[in-house]
């Protein structure tokens, strides 16, 4: 899977991720490969990305939009 992490600032984080947890309204959720298509607004919290060879990262959002389509993930932070 593709991500970018994106703010007003420029872009956070870009690369190939194998998970990420993201801090949804409604609650965290975990995004895997092939994950269903979704659009959510995130909550204050932070965004926990496995890259492909094991790395374990973490970006703190204040919020923003996490959208899932075709193993592509783009975050739009605060």
């Amino acid at each position: 899977m593709n991500i970018e992490i994106l703010s007003v600032s420029g872009t956070i984080f870009s690369g190939q991720v194998s998970s990420v947890s993201v801090p949804g309204i409604s609650g965290a959720f975990t995004i895997l490969k092939q994950h269903a298509p979704i659009l959510s607004l995130l909550s204050p919290g932070d965004v926990y990305v496995e890259t492909k060879d094991n790395k374990k990262l973490s970006f703190e959002v204040k919020g923003g939009v996490v959208e899932v389509k075709k193993n592509k993930i783009i975050v739009l932070s605060e």
